[in-house]
């Protein structure tokens, strides 16, 4: 199948939480949030909900630079690093691609560099011929 670069799909929920897609290239996703009040825990810092959120999307937009639609089948992730304000980017590189599968790690950094969080997801392919 012929690889192509593409615009995200609309999805209500990242534009929702203030996540927006910044790169999308040949198996390679990014997306950025500014982080706000609305992005916080109880603590102050940045909610692993969001983390995942990016990483996840990061991750489909990734997939999808193939021309074909795709679904998270599983996904995780691992916090190594707090961030409380600032600008926290989500880069999403496909490390595997199948017929039916396509497996992503994905890196959470701040706008120093800072390594955040990193996360393994696997999508399946809804287009199998």
């Amino acid at each position: 199948m012929k690889e192509q670069s593409q615009t995200p799909l609309p999805n209500a929920f990242p534009l929702f939480n203030g996540i927006r897609f910044s790169a999308v290239d040949k198996n390679r996703g990014e997306a950025v949030l500014e982080i706000g009040p609305n992005s916080l825990n109880p603590y102050g810092l940045l909610h692993g909900g969001v983390y995942y959120t990016m990483a996840d999307c990061a991750g489909g937009a990734a997939c999808r630079t193939d021309g074909r639609r795709y679904v998270t089948l599983h996904g995780g992730i691992d916090f190594i690093h707090g961030v409380r304000s600032g600008t926290v980017t989500a880069v999403a590189v496909v490390r595997h691609r199948g017929k039916s599968t396509c497996q992503v790690a994905v890196d959470l950094t701040d706008e120093a560099g800072t390594l955040l969080a990193t996360g393994d997801f696997t999508f399946f392919c809804l287009d199998q011929h």
